[in-house]
């Protein structure tokens, strides 16, 4: 009972620095001014809004069979996920590093802090899409509720692991603050974000299933499409490349403390 209690009361201290953090990130990156918070939820709004108006205007109003709006919502918010965690994931150990004096914080702490901002950010603003998207009569509610949420918050944890495996590289590397702005243009076309596995030659589709970001895409067309458009994805595959990710990922940073200067 003792141990229960004291894991317990170690897991609310993690939270609580935790949600101290990302309060304190909320204000140093947008202020207390103007829109302030609302731009955590505005910007990766106010993105999807111009390319889903870009589309429509540039292609079909059906892209094999898929209405373009939906698919550019399901495509374009996971890739600007994550995108936003690789890229604000490599600045924050930089940003907050003085906090590493208090004994209470860790460095995975500034990580996560970040991460879950992101992921809190992005989720609203994919809910806010979608419903305007109804509202608009471009889509219907999701097929597949329970589909929807298990691969959005796949592709956040696999995107979080990722984060830290290039951030643990840049804390060794210098050079690699320069190849993750390169690799994160790379996502684009192997996440699968503007284009359904389904659409590949078959031959070059369990080929391109080896990368696992398009697993947790192919989950969200599904849940928003249903069953009569055809998806290809693995859940157990993907969280498996989430989980060694992230393990990876905290083993490069807890392994580079040595070359953080807190003074």
């Amino acid at each position: 009972m003792n141990a229960i209690r004291s894991s317990a009361s170690y897991f609310a201290r993690q939270l609580r620095v935790i949600g101290a953090l990302m309060m304190r990130e909320l204000t140093t990156r947008f202020g207390r001014e103007g829109l302030g918070f609302a731009w955590l939820v505005g910007e990766p709004l106010i993105f999807c809004f111009g390319v889903i108006i870009l589309w429509s205007f540039s292609k079909p109003a059906y892209e094999h069979g898929v209405r373009i709006a939906p698919f550019v919502m399901t495509g374009y918010m996971a890739l600007l996920l994550l995108r936003h965690q690789i890229g604000l994931s490599q600045g924050a150990l930089q940003a907050n590093v003085g906090l590493l004096h208090h004994k209470q914080i860790a460095i995975l702490h500034l990580y996560l802090a970040r991460n879950l901002l992101e992921v809190a950010g992005t989720t609203v603003a994919f809910m806010v899409v979608y419903a305007a998207l109804i509202a608009l009569g471009q889509v219907g509610l999701p097929h597949d509720p329970l589909l929807l949420y298990s691969g959005w918050f796949i592709l956040a944890w696999m995107g979080m692991g990722f984060a830290l495996i290039m951030a643990g590289l840049a804390m060794r590397f210098e050079f690699m603050e320069r190849v993750v702005g390169l690799l994160s243009y790379l996502l684009i076309p192997i996440s699968g974000a503007f284009f359904m596995v389904s659409w590949l030659p078959p031959a070059y589709r369990e080929t391109f299933l080896l990368v696992p970001f398009p697993h947790a895409i192919e989950m969200i067309r599904a849940g928003v499409f249903g069953e009569f458009t055809a998806t290809y994805y693995d859940p157990p595959y993907a969280l498996v490349w989430a989980a060694i990710f992230n393990i990876v990922g905290m083993a490069l940073i807890y392994g580079a403390r040595d070359r953080i200067n807190v003074e």
